[in-house]
């Protein structure tokens, strides 16, 4: 007997059927001619790749695996054809019947991949859900925080929307993008809401350049959302530093009036500095005058420096800074007079120089001159400054001033009657010594007839005089006083002489 059964006859009919049935990728080609071993590899491929492939993932399948299991298919049904071309089939009736199922068999691979790629979309439409949910845990996370630790978030979660969007406009995910992109805005601008506009102004400020990097068809409405908002909170902001301590004002309605020159909330600047100033001008009047003056001039020189150009704000704006300036100028008087009372005589002196040199045309500028010269007596003679000077002048005492000094010097006096002048320097007298004068040693001041001692006579009225004599120049350190209790009837010599404790 022969080793084998004799080959069959060769037909192509049969070697087409045993080829396509080893495309389903089941190895049924080579089960149908009892290649049980091809069977099995055939099995054990398709197990490797489907083992690799599933579950689904939206990266699919490694693209080297697939061109291999593909060559491997190839070369599978190309070998079953070879052998199905002169071997009897098993199982199967004829060739006819083969053939037609293994046309019907390739729908197993047809509908494994249309079934694939099924799950593949849909296991991408999920990692895409999947990132829209993690960009909303972002935004909900980072709302509780400040906007200057929650930006980092806030702007990695709008890459994310921007990405489903623009990578993905298909995805389930980009279709809720939208409404997501209003969560997205009310937290960020929720201290709008809270009315904490100068918290809300850096937010809506972001909000503002999200429309440069979104598109308008997915923001909508949202691209114009901050504008009004933004503009109030501006004012808002603005309003609350006017009337607090902060100088920070003209910045944010600098801002306003240049981004929203039309707006509203811009038309309510001018009326609100007006406001302010009129405020600041009643005060003088009130119980800290010196606090208003600074306040005039500070907004004077704050008006001045917003930009009002762009909503026609810059007459209003030079009118309320000119006011405030006049009336800080004119209040420094009230100022003066303030300090004096208070005891601050330097500061008095101060002041009101200031405003007698500021306001010529001042009908306070003569009282403002003598409070100068009672402020200046005061500070040697606090005694002196108990009253308030008056602008009386004259009286029925003579009191003749001379100077035996070497220094030029400045005569200043208040009592009834208040005043200055200077007497030049006596060229022919010299310093006295103070510890001659304590032993006797030295001549009285004033005392030498043969000299022409500069001098000059005024006439004051009865009552409590104080003089300070201060050199103008020269040897004299500090200022000498004197404490004259004038009386009717009686004519007073001041003399000014310049003392050292040298030898």
């Amino acid at each position: 007997m022969p080793s084998a059964p004799p080959p069959a006859p060769a037909d192509p009919w049969r070697g087409f059927a045993v080829g396509l049935l080893n495309l389903s990728g089941l190895g049924l080609g080579y089960a149908v001619v009892r290649r049980w071993g091809l069977t099995a590899a055939c099995l054990v491929a398709t197990g490797i790749l489907l083992l690799v492939a599933l579950p689904a993932d939206p990266d699919g399948v490694p693209g080297a695996l697939l061109v291999l299991y593909l060559i491997l298919l190839v070369a599978a049904g190309l070998h079953g054809a070879r052998l199905g071309l002169r071997t009897r089939l098993a199982w199967l009736p004829n060739e006819l019947v083969a053939a037609v199922l293994s046309v019907v068999l390739l729908a197993v691979p047809a509908g494994g991949y249309l079934l694939y790629d099924h799950a593949r979309d849909e296991a991408t439409q999920q990692m895409l859900l999947d990132r829209l949910a993690e960009a909303d845990e972002l935004v909900k996370s980072t709302g509780t925080q400040t906007f200057e630790a929650a930006e980092p978030g806030y702007r990695k979660a709008l890459s994310v929307y921007r990405g489903l969007t623009e990578d993905h406009p298909t995805s389930r995910a980009a279709a809720r993008v939208p409404d997501r992109l209003k969560t997205y805005y009310a937290t960020v601008g929720a201290a709008y809401e809270e009315e904490n506009y100068c918290g809300a102004v850096a937010p809506l400020k972001y909000l503002r350049t999200v429309p440069r990097t979104m598109d308008e068809k997915t923001l909508g409405s949202l691209s114009t959302w901050p504008d009004d908002r933004l503009a109030t909170s501006l004012y808002e902001c603005g309003a609350q530093s006017l009337s607090g301590d902060s100088a920070s004002w003209n910045t944010q309605w600098s801002e306003l009036l240049t981004t929203f020159p039309k707006s509203e909330q811009a038309q309510k600047v001018g009326p609100a500095i007006d406001t302010e100033v009129g405020e600041a001008v009643s005060a003088v009047s009130g119980d800290d005058p010196c606090g208003a003056v600074e306040r005039l001039e500070s907004l004077s020189q704050q008006i001045r420096g917003v930009s009002g150009a762009e909503a026609d704000l810059n007459g209003t704006l030079d009118k309320a800074a000119d006011r405030a300036e006049e009336n800080a100028a004119s209040g420094a008087y009230d100022c003066g007079v303030a300090q004096y009372k208070d005891g601050r005589f330097s500061e008095a002196v101060t002041t009101m120089d200031a405003f007698v040199k500021d306001n010529p045309g001042s009908s306070k500028r003569g009282l403002a001159r003598k409070v100068s010269i009672a402020a200046e007596v005061a500070q040697t003679v606090p005694a002196a400054g108990k009253r308030l000077p008056t602008t009386r002048s004259g009286g029925s005492i003579t009191v003749t001033v001379k100077n035996d000094s070497p220094d030029r010097i400045t005569v200043l006096y208040t009592g009834p009657v208040t005043g200055s002048f200077t007497l030049k320097a006596c060229g022919s007298c010299s310093t006295y010594s103070a510890l001659g004068s304590s032993l006797g040693l030295d001549s009285k001041p004033c005392s030498d007839s043969g000299k022409n001692y500069p001098q000059k006579t005024i006439r004051l009225p009865a009552g409590t005089t104080y003089f300070v004599h201060k050199s103008q120049e020269g040897t004299g350190d500090s200022p000498a006083s004197d404490t004259a209790k004038l009386e009717p009837g009686y004519i007073y010599t001041e003399c000014a002489y310049t003392t050292s404790f040298g030898y």
